[in-house]
Protein backbone atom coordinates (compact mmCIF):
# COMPACT_ATOMS: atom_id res chain seq x y z
CA UNK A 1 0.00 0.00 0.00
CA UNK A 2 1.45 3.23 -1.21
CA UNK A 3 1.45 6.34 1.21
CA UNK A 4 3.06 9.66 0.93
CA UNK A 5 4.16 10.45 4.47
CA UNK A 6 3.50 14.63 5.35
CA UNK A 7 6.36 16.08 7.34
CA UNK A 8 5.69 16.90 10.91
CA UNK A 9 7.29 18.21 14.11
CA UNK A 10 8.53 16.59 16.97
CA UNK A 11 10.18 17.51 20.13
CA UNK A 12 13.38 15.22 20.15
CA UNK A 13 14.85 14.19 24.20
CA UNK A 14 18.39 13.51 24.70
CA UNK A 15 17.24 11.60 27.60
CA UNK A 16 15.33 9.18 25.44
CA UNK A 17 15.80 9.69 21.78
CA UNK A 18 13.30 6.97 21.51
CA UNK A 19 10.24 9.04 22.61
CA UNK A 20 11.03 11.25 19.23
CA UNK A 21 11.01 8.08 16.95
CA UNK A 22 7.51 6.98 17.66
CA UNK A 23 6.04 9.92 17.56
CA UNK A 24 7.11 10.62 14.14
CA UNK A 25 6.12 7.19 12.87
CA UNK A 26 2.50 7.73 14.77
CA UNK A 27 2.05 10.89 13.46
CA UNK A 28 3.69 10.17 9.45
CA UNK A 29 0.61 7.01 9.54
CA UNK A 30 -1.82 9.47 10.62
CA UNK A 31 -0.73 12.22 7.88
CA UNK A 32 0.02 9.67 5.26
CA UNK A 33 -2.55 9.73 2.06
CA UNK A 34 -3.21 6.61 0.50
CA UNK A 35 -1.86 6.93 -3.80
CA UNK A 36 -4.07 5.03 -6.08
CA UNK A 37 -2.64 4.51 -9.84
CA UNK A 38 -3.85 5.55 -12.70
CA UNK A 39 -6.14 2.87 -13.03
CA UNK A 40 -7.44 2.89 -9.66
CA UNK A 41 -7.73 6.31 -9.97
CA UNK A 42 -10.00 6.23 -12.88
CA UNK A 43 -12.36 2.98 -11.29
CA UNK A 44 -12.51 5.22 -8.20
CA UNK A 45 -14.21 8.35 -10.66
CA UNK A 46 -16.49 5.97 -12.55
CA UNK A 47 -17.83 4.31 -9.06
CA UNK A 48 -18.35 7.63 -8.10
CA UNK A 49 -20.30 9.48 -10.85
CA UNK A 50 -22.14 6.00 -11.68
CA UNK A 51 -23.28 6.00 -7.99
CA UNK A 52 -25.16 9.38 -8.99
CA UNK A 53 -26.15 8.70 -11.91
CA UNK A 54 -27.31 6.19 -12.70
CA UNK A 55 -28.15 4.63 -9.41
CA UNK A 56 -30.31 1.95 -11.02
CA UNK A 57 -27.69 -0.31 -11.85
CA UNK A 58 -25.11 0.73 -8.66
CA UNK A 59 -23.16 -1.20 -7.43
CA UNK A 60 -21.13 -1.87 -10.41
CA UNK A 61 -20.40 -4.98 -11.93
CA UNK A 62 -16.40 -5.37 -13.62
CA UNK A 63 -18.26 -5.27 -16.94
CA UNK A 64 -19.51 -2.18 -16.10
CA UNK A 65 -16.78 -0.74 -14.62
CA UNK A 66 -14.54 -1.55 -17.30
CA UNK A 67 -17.39 0.13 -19.90
CA UNK A 68 -16.87 3.42 -17.59
CA UNK A 69 -13.43 3.70 -17.41
CA UNK A 70 -13.35 3.41 -21.44
CA UNK A 71 -15.81 5.54 -21.99
CA UNK A 72 -15.11 8.57 -24.92
CA UNK A 73 -16.89 11.14 -23.76
CA UNK A 74 -15.91 13.08 -19.94
CA UNK A 75 -12.79 11.05 -20.02
CA UNK A 76 -9.54 12.71 -20.21
CA UNK A 77 -7.19 11.07 -20.77
CA UNK A 78 -9.13 8.26 -22.51
CA UNK A 79 -7.94 4.53 -21.87
CA UNK A 80 -8.85 0.93 -23.27
CA UNK A 81 -8.84 -1.05 -20.92
CA UNK A 82 -9.32 -4.70 -20.88
CA UNK A 83 -11.38 -6.41 -18.26
CA UNK A 84 -8.25 -8.46 -16.71
CA UNK A 85 -6.54 -4.89 -15.86
CA UNK A 86 -9.71 -4.04 -14.28
CA UNK A 87 -10.40 -6.69 -12.21
CA UNK A 88 -7.23 -7.02 -10.87
CA UNK A 89 -7.45 -2.99 -9.78
CA UNK A 90 -10.65 -3.82 -8.34
CA UNK A 91 -8.70 -6.38 -6.46
CA UNK A 92 -6.16 -3.95 -5.19
CA UNK A 93 -8.52 -1.46 -4.63
CA UNK A 94 -10.91 -4.06 -2.19
CA UNK A 95 -7.74 -4.60 -0.57
CA UNK A 96 -6.87 -0.53 0.13
CA UNK A 97 -10.58 -0.35 1.62
CA UNK A 98 -11.21 1.71 -1.41
CA UNK A 99 -14.26 -0.36 -2.76
CA UNK A 100 -16.70 -2.67 -0.93
CA UNK A 101 -17.76 -5.90 -3.22
CA UNK A 102 -21.39 -6.67 -3.03
CA UNK A 103 -21.97 -10.41 -3.75
CA UNK A 104 -25.54 -11.04 -5.64
CA UNK A 105 -26.60 -14.13 -7.23
CA UNK A 106 -25.54 -13.64 -10.60
CA UNK A 107 -22.07 -11.39 -10.79
CA UNK A 108 -19.95 -9.40 -8.12
CA UNK A 109 -20.55 -5.86 -8.12
CA UNK A 110 -18.09 -3.38 -6.54
CA UNK A 111 -19.13 0.47 -5.08
CA UNK A 112 -16.58 3.07 -3.62
CA UNK A 113 -15.53 3.64 -0.38
CA UNK A 114 -14.02 7.16 -1.03
CA UNK A 115 -16.09 9.24 2.08
CA UNK A 116 -14.17 7.05 4.37
CA UNK A 117 -11.44 6.23 3.29
CA UNK A 118 -10.92 10.35 2.08
CA UNK A 119 -13.01 11.48 4.64
CA UNK A 120 -14.40 14.02 2.36
CA UNK A 121 -17.94 15.47 1.89
CA UNK A 122 -20.84 15.38 -0.80
CA UNK A 123 -19.36 18.42 -2.40
CA UNK A 124 -15.63 17.42 -2.03
CA UNK A 125 -16.41 14.46 -3.25
CA UNK A 126 -18.03 15.42 -6.58
CA UNK A 127 -14.87 17.68 -7.46
CA UNK A 128 -12.38 14.86 -6.48
CA UNK A 129 -14.99 12.43 -8.64
CA UNK A 130 -14.71 14.95 -11.88
CA UNK A 131 -11.24 15.39 -11.43
CA UNK A 132 -10.24 12.18 -11.10
CA UNK A 133 -11.90 11.44 -14.54
CA UNK A 134 -11.25 14.63 -16.05
CA UNK A 135 -7.91 16.25 -14.89
CA UNK A 136 -7.44 19.46 -13.92
CA UNK A 137 -10.46 21.81 -14.49
CA UNK A 138 -10.90 25.58 -14.23
CA UNK A 139 -13.66 26.69 -11.70
CA UNK A 140 -15.86 27.50 -14.20
CA UNK A 141 -15.50 23.48 -15.76
CA UNK A 142 -15.54 22.15 -12.13
CA UNK A 143 -18.98 24.09 -11.59
CA UNK A 144 -20.16 22.62 -15.07
CA UNK A 145 -18.97 19.11 -14.87
CA UNK A 146 -20.59 18.69 -10.92
CA UNK A 147 -24.35 19.68 -11.52
CA UNK A 148 -25.48 15.78 -11.08
CA UNK A 149 -23.01 14.84 -8.66
CA UNK A 150 -23.88 17.80 -5.92
CA UNK A 151 -24.91 21.30 -5.71
CA UNK A 152 -22.85 24.53 -5.73
CA UNK A 153 -24.77 27.74 -5.89
CA UNK A 154 -22.11 29.57 -7.40
CA UNK A 155 -18.10 29.64 -8.22
CA UNK A 156 -17.00 30.91 -5.18
CA UNK A 157 -18.70 28.15 -3.08
CA UNK A 158 -16.45 25.74 -5.67
CA UNK A 159 -13.54 27.50 -5.08
CA UNK A 160 -14.01 27.39 -1.30
CA UNK A 161 -14.33 23.59 -1.45
CA UNK A 162 -11.03 23.36 -2.94
CA UNK A 163 -9.59 25.61 -0.90
CA UNK A 164 -10.50 23.32 2.01
CA UNK A 165 -9.32 20.45 0.09
CA UNK A 166 -5.83 21.89 -0.32
CA UNK A 167 -5.41 23.03 3.19
CA UNK A 168 -5.75 19.30 4.19
CA UNK A 169 -2.71 17.76 5.75
CA UNK A 170 -2.09 16.01 3.81
CA UNK A 171 -3.41 18.23 0.86
CA UNK A 172 -5.89 16.42 -1.41
CA UNK A 173 -5.65 19.30 -4.05
CA UNK A 174 -3.50 21.38 -5.74
CA UNK A 175 -3.82 25.07 -7.30
CA UNK A 176 -1.97 24.97 -10.55
CA UNK A 177 -0.85 28.04 -11.80
CA UNK A 178 -1.70 29.31 -15.32
CA UNK A 179 0.11 27.92 -18.56
CA UNK A 180 1.10 29.47 -21.82
CA UNK A 181 -2.72 30.89 -23.51
CA UNK A 182 -4.53 30.22 -20.33
CA UNK A 183 -6.77 32.68 -18.86
CA UNK A 184 -7.67 30.93 -15.64
CA UNK A 185 -6.02 28.71 -13.13
CA UNK A 186 -6.55 25.08 -12.89
CA UNK A 187 -7.12 22.35 -10.03
CA UNK A 188 -5.93 19.09 -9.78
CA UNK A 189 -6.12 16.09 -7.30
CA UNK A 190 -3.40 15.04 -5.22
CA UNK A 191 -4.41 11.10 -5.15
CA UNK A 192 -2.07 9.88 -7.31
CA UNK A 193 0.95 11.81 -5.92
CA UNK A 194 2.65 15.49 -6.47
CA UNK A 195 1.34 17.07 -9.77
CA UNK A 196 3.41 19.11 -11.96
CA UNK A 197 2.03 22.22 -13.07
CA UNK A 198 4.91 22.66 -15.60
CA UNK A 199 3.63 19.33 -17.35
CA UNK A 200 -0.05 19.98 -17.15
CA UNK A 201 0.23 23.23 -18.66
CA UNK A 202 2.43 22.01 -21.23
CA UNK A 203 -0.15 19.34 -21.71
CA UNK A 204 -2.93 22.25 -21.66
CA UNK A 205 -1.14 24.50 -24.05
CA UNK A 206 -0.32 22.12 -26.51
CA UNK A 207 -4.11 21.18 -26.79
CA UNK A 208 -6.13 23.92 -25.85
CA UNK A 209 -9.54 22.97 -27.85
CA UNK A 210 -9.59 19.85 -25.65
CA UNK A 211 -10.27 22.02 -22.55
CA UNK A 212 -12.90 24.37 -24.43
CA UNK A 213 -15.90 24.35 -21.55
CA UNK A 214 -18.64 26.04 -24.01
CA UNK A 215 -19.82 23.79 -26.69
CA UNK A 216 -17.89 20.89 -25.87
CA UNK A 217 -19.72 20.48 -22.71
CA UNK A 218 -23.24 20.66 -24.23
CA UNK A 219 -22.23 18.11 -26.37
CA UNK A 220 -20.28 15.92 -23.60
CA UNK A 221 -24.20 15.63 -21.44
CA UNK A 222 -25.93 14.29 -24.99
CA UNK A 223 -22.92 12.14 -25.23
CA UNK A 224 -23.36 10.95 -21.72
CA UNK A 225 -26.72 9.82 -21.87
CA UNK A 226 -25.91 7.90 -24.78
CA UNK A 227 -22.96 6.09 -22.58
CA UNK A 228 -25.74 5.78 -19.66
CA UNK A 229 -27.91 4.56 -21.60
CA UNK A 230 -25.33 1.58 -23.35
CA UNK A 231 -24.28 0.80 -19.33
CA UNK A 232 -27.87 0.15 -18.90
CA UNK A 233 -28.59 -2.27 -21.69
CA UNK A 234 -25.61 -3.93 -21.24
CA UNK A 235 -26.74 -4.57 -17.43
CA UNK A 236 -30.16 -5.43 -18.38
CA UNK A 237 -28.63 -7.64 -20.87
CA UNK A 238 -25.93 -9.24 -18.17
CA UNK A 239 -29.16 -9.45 -15.70
CA UNK A 240 -31.29 -11.55 -18.11
CA UNK A 241 -28.37 -14.47 -18.82
CA UNK A 242 -29.94 -17.26 -16.99
CA UNK A 243 -27.50 -19.49 -14.44
CA UNK A 244 -25.28 -21.74 -15.60
CA UNK A 245 -24.70 -19.96 -19.40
Amino acid sequence: MRRIPVQTETESSAENPEVAIVATDVSDAENSLLLLSPIEARLLGCLVEKAATTPEVYPLTLNAAQLACNQKTNRDPLMNLEPGAVGHALREMEDKGLVKVVHNSRALRYEHRIDSTYTVTTRQRALLCVMLLRGPQTLAELHTRTDRLAQFPDLQEVRSTLDRLAQRSPALVVRLGRGPGQREDRYMHLLCGPVSAEQWNSAAASSPSSRNSGLEDRVDQLERALEELRSEIAELRSAAVPRGE
